[in-house]
């Protein structure tokens, strides 16, 4: 039987083209999450962070500034934002947060940011108070009294993380506390910022 193409040049440029336009294929289709490059960074406790195959779409549900008035989350686009979904009777919740005030103090400028909602039952005074005690004056307080934002999100226990790019999609969660000042968070926030600014 003969081969439909004239001699071992003629089908090794062919294989070549194809070799080339599969990559280029692949590419395509792994690049709908440029995140999942973060998967080499995940080191440490760090492995827990979950990265999504494809960003999600955010609920449009409302939670309140510390002046009690209604916000959602794509008021946060522009930048890669980090919120933590807390509450004042959480222990683990309590310990991780002068680690996410530290990051923010590192990290934080116009293009990325660490916000904090208290969900469920916490008034803005235990709230107020636990900042104050802890000397933390660099994270922005928000609010979600009746848990509405955190079950949209399907967010089952706290503490718990979420990572939205600059388009105001979920990127990655990380269920429980971490060291969000540590050396391997610090690398892997720093290279989530690069890949989002390429976005």
């Amino acid at each position: 039987m003969k081969l439909p193409f004239r001699g071992v040049k003629n089908f090794s440029t062919l294989i070549v083209l194809y070799t080339a336009f599969s990559f280029c294929a692949n590419t395509v289709l792994s690049d709908d999450n440029k995140f999942s490059i973060l998967e080499e960074f995940k080191v440490g406790e760090m492995k827990k962070l979950i990265l999504h195959e494809s960003p999600k779409a955010v609920s449009e549900e409302v939670f309140y500034n510390s002046n009690s008035d209604p916000i959602i989350l794509k008021s946060f686009s522009g930048g890669l934002t980090l919120i933590n979904f807390w509450a004042t009777w959480c222990a683990p919740c309590l310990e991780e947060m002068p680690s996410l005030s530290n990051l923010q103090k590192i990290k934080g400028d116009n293009n990325f940011k660490v916000i904090t909602i208290a969900t469920m039952r916490n008034s803005s005074k235990s709230v107020d108070n636990f900042f104050k005690k802890m000397s933390i004056e660099n994270l922005t307080r928000y609010q979600d009294p009746k848990g509405k934002l955190a079950r949209s999100l399907k967010i089952a226990g706290l503490p718990l993380t979420i990572l939205l790019n600059k388009d105001n999609e979920e990127v990655a969660r990380f269920i429980g506390d971490a060291d969000w000042s540590s050396p391997q968070a610090l690398k892997l926030i720093e290279k989530a910022i690069e890949i989002d600014l390429k976005k």
